[in-house]
């Protein structure tokens, strides 16, 4: 079912992409979608970490969350830049993560890096744990109250 996945997800990108319909290239298309699809489970992409699909619906439910926090944060960074008496407070922090697979592992480090004024430096995935530098205090307790930790991890389905 995940290579079959991976091939109509190849498609639809392909035709995104392509612009050009005529039947000799929509049928190169889907032949080449699944000869890749067919060579990344030879290779071993086409798994569970390279393929993610089960993860599709609650990631739609965790996307919009993201967005809202991406724009308020990026209204916090913007008013620190146009109005510079505002104290930014750089810092590291340590955060233990409760993601247990590494597709979750890497999706809350990149949703950190993603929110503007936060930026994961280090991940530990023995150590269950992300170093972070955070802009400001308040983005460093945000991150600390651990709300996007638990969102990660109810969206990888291990929480």
């Amino acid at each position: 079912m995940r290579v079959i996945s991976l091939a109509l997800s190849l498609f639809v990108f392909w035709l995104l992409l392509s612009g050009h319909y005529t039947a000799f290239l929509v049928t190169s298309g889907a032949v080449a979608a699944a000869l890749i699809a067919w060579l990344g489970l030879r290779l071993g992409y086409a798994d569970e970490e390279g393929h993610p699909i089960d993860l599709l619906a609650r990631a739609l439910l965790y996307w919009p969350w993201l967005l809202k926090e991406i724009v308020k944060s990026a209204l916090d960074v913007a008013l620190i830049i146009v109005k510079p008496s505002l104290p930014i407070s750089p810092r590291l922090v340590r955060l233990t993560t409760s993601q247990r697979h590494p597709v979750g592992t890497v999706v809350y480090a990149n949703s950190i890096t993603l929110t503007p004024g936060t930026i994961t430096v280090e991940v530990g995935r023995r150590e269950h744990a992300l170093l972070v530098h955070a802009l400001t205090k308040s983005a460093a307790e945000g991150l600390a109250a651990g709300e996007m930790d638990r969102r990660v991890t109810a969206m990888e389905g291990s929480g």
